[in-house]
Formats: C-alpha cells, sequence, structure tokens
C-alpha cells in the first residue's frame, strides 16, 4: 500500500507564493503520474497539475504561467510551486498518484488534503 502526507499548506495574501509538497511512503514496485487536485467550497474537485515519471506535465489554464509542479524521483516527493496567489486558488489540495505494486497492476491514491486559504 502507498500512503500520501501534504504539507505546505496555509493563509497567504492575493499575490503571494506557496510551496506545496506530497511525499509517499509504502511499498510499491513504482510511481506513476503524480499530481495535485483542489477542492474550493460547494465546488467539485478539479484538476491542477499533473507530473509523469518522465517529467511531462498538464496544467489547468487557470494556474498556467504561475504555478510549477515538480517532483523529486529519488524521494518519492511531488511538489507545487504556487505563485501570484489569487482569492480563487482557495481551497483544500490534495495530492493523487497512480502506482504499482507489480510490472503490470494500476492503483491510485489520495492524500487527506492541505488547505490553502488566499486572502483578499
Amino acid at each position: 500500500q502507498v500512503q500520501l502526507v501534504e504539507s505546505g499548506g496555509g493563509l497567504v495574501q492575493a499575490g503571494g507564493s506557496l510551496r506545496l509538497s506530497c511525499a509517499a511512503s509504502g511499498r510499491f514496485f513504482s510511481l506513476s503520474v503524480m499530481g495535485w487536485y483542489r477542492q474550493a467550497p460547494g465546488k467539485q474537485r478539479e484538476l491542477v497539475a499533473t507530473i509523469t515519471s518522465g517529467d511531462s506535465t498538464v496544467y489547468a489554464d487557470s494556474v498556467k504561467d504561475r504555478f510549477t509542479i515538480s517532483r523529486d524521483n529519488a524521494k518519492n516527493t511531488v511538489y507545487l510551486q504556487m505563485n501570484s496567489l489569487k482569492p480563487e486558488d482557495t481551497g483544500v489540495y490534495y495530492c493523487h498518484t497512480q502506482w504499482r505494486s507489480t510490472i503490470s497492476d494500476r492503483n491510485n491514491v489520495w492524500g487527506k488534503g492541505t488547505q490553502v486559504t488566499v486572502s483578499s
């Protein structure tokens, strides 16, 4: 099984920056795509950014040019650098990864989330 632990959330003023981290632990064969999603109050969870093991990235249009996703495969950790934060970035940010226990299976796991609040 794989567990994900997020850190780095908090309260920041508009225009500020935060860096989220998510570390994967447990027994696994490999981690493939890792990503960040967020959920604002009263809204559905939405994709923020994903990154493959080969460092290919995908971003939501709303965060392009402001957020940067990266990963350290040696530490099994994914990061989200968030700059020029806006009040609409407020929400609970969840880490997600696909992982394999063998070469042929595929599993998904979510972190418990970390709160990001951007004040205007």
